[in-house]
């Protein structure tokens, strides 16, 4: 199918107002990619993903496209020589000959010798899954004749796969999103472990039961947390529309799957007595909350921002003139989040550029903008307060850029497995997510709480806590 063209100016100039605004609309979605609206970068066509890179502000102001890979100025990575007490094999390699004269050489090193260079290999050891086999015995009692067997020790009591390799098993599924045929596959290959999918099934059953305490202690205290980044995606239950909801506060992420998508299940994730600051882009599930207990988010914005520059070329004035009010407003939060500038200094800043802004989203609701970006600009005059909340409060930050990160592993995981099949698929999703996205803050091993967990709960022993210990 050849592309169609574009009518000429002239014949646009005689179709009806309310045509070429359905044309223009149907330009601009076309015209539609990840910097513009809420799509992901892996719904860009190819070829575009290095250009749909967020530039930094100061690169967006000039037009310029950050490039793939590290920025200039960026510094570089480089491995670290791991310590002494984590080598296993030490080999010291000395010279036989001098490669000037070749003389032999000594083995012990001289006074003027320089220190041995430290070259490191990391390498896995063969892995088989170690087997450990009861034999419980049984013996006749010599009195009574009553026969009596052993019971099985604590550390058998949970069927035939180990804590350890329990653990392993549900993190290929919950923090890698290996199908559970390929997670099978993978334990096999590596570990020469017989499990079935069923058997699998079962031990995500066990750890969803084994991390429920852990995650309910985690939804009470974010309840508690001054500040919090909220945000949702969709997912499916069976044949049913359901919503991942996130809660990210400084220490612990929340997941809840949930069937709809409203302000009862924010009020339910935040609780009847939060007095913090939420964090989150403009859907009207938030509009409950007081402005003053709001940050809108400002990386939304700009994808509106580019949305209406990209509109046509009526609307490209207004959408460049945001864009550039609000690169200057990210640098001067830049320059205060490095210590460059104290908080007056920023605020002192801020105050022109709110000037600024406000008039420009006054214009959008004057013709020809109205059309486009009269609503936008309308709500956030009536949400001004919301927007510059992160100016005045520390731990605020002026994007949901926490939520959106959390969030990214399960829009991964449900593009590959197609939702869950059940309620209890459900609650696995959100506790197995829950406690990845929670460790990954606090740095620590996601490997070693699952052990744990699950050694706990088949002890029936106090689950380990994902709370942080109160300060002294």
């Amino acid at each position: 199918m050849t592309g169609l063209s574009r009518p000429s100016e002239d014949l646009l100039a005689q179709t009806p107002e309310p045509v070429r605004e359905y044309i223009a609309a149907l330009e601009a979605r076309l015209r539609q990619d990840s910097s513009t609206s809420s799509r992901p970068p892996s719904s860009d066509p190819p070829g575009t993903q290095a250009q749909r890179r967020v530039p930094p502000p100061s690169a967006e102001a000039g037009g310029e496209r950050r490039r793939r890979g590290g920025q200039p100025g960026h510094p570089g990575h480089h491995r670290l020589l791991l310590g002494e007490g984590r080598v296993d094999r030490l080999v010291v390699v000395t010279p036989d000959a001098c490669r000037g004269c070749g003389g032999a050489l000594p083995a012990a090193p001289g006074v003027a010798d320089p220190a041995d260079e430290r070259v490191q290999v990391v390498e896995l050891p063969p892995v088989r899954a170690e087997v450990t086999e009861y034999r419980l015995a049984a013996r006749r009692c010599r009195s009574c004749g009553t026969l009596t067997r052993a019971s099985r020790p604590a550390e058998a009591s949970g069927g035939a796969f180990g804590t350890r390799l329990h653990a392993v098993a549900t993190l290929l599924v919950g923090r890698y999103r290996l199908s559970r045929r390929e997670a099978v596959a993978c334990l096999a290959e590596l570990g020469e472990v017989e499990l079935s999918v069923g058997a699998l099934a079962r031990l995500e059953e066990a750890t969803s039961t084994a991390l429920a305490p852990v995650v309910d202690a985690v939804a009470t205290a974010v309840q508690q947390a001054t500040v919090a980044n909220v945000d949702e995606t969709g997912w499916w239950q069976g044949n049913d529309r359901h919503w991942l909801w996130t809660v990210v506060t400084e220490a612990l992420t929340r997941f809840r799957l949930d069937p709809h998508r409203s302000a009862a299940v924010v009020r339910g994730l935040l609780g009847p007595d939060w007095a913090g600051i939420v964090g989150s882009d403009r859907y009207s599930a938030y509009r409950y909350l007081p402005l003053e207990q709001r940050q809108i988010c400002w990386a939304h914005l700009i994808r509106e921002f580019r949305k209406i520059a990209a509109y046509n070329q009526h609307q490209r004035p207004l959408g460049t003139r945001l864009l550039d009010i609000t690169t200057r407003i990210f640098a001067a939060w830049y320059r205060f989040r490095a210590a460059a500038i104290d908080r007056p200094a920023l605020l002192a800043e801020l105050a022109p550029l709110q000037a600024e802004l406000e008039s420009a989203l006054e214009t959008g609701l004057d013709p020809p903008h109205a059309v486009v970006a009269g609503a936008l600009c309308g709500n956030l005059l009536d949400s001004w307060s919301a927007l510059w909340t992160f100016a005045h409060l520390d731990g605020v930050e002026p994007t949901n850029n926490a939520a959106e990160r959390a969030l990214r592993p399960a829009v991964l995981w449900r593009k590959g497995s197609f939702g869950t099949q059940s309620a209890a698929g459900s609650r696995f999703v959100e506790r197995i997510m829950t406690v990845a996205a929670t460790c990954k803050q606090q740095g620590r091993s996601l490997l070693d709480f699952l052990v744990a967990a699950t050694t706990a709960a088949r002890l029936g022993l106090p689950p380990p806590s994902l709370l942080p210990a109160p300060s002294a």
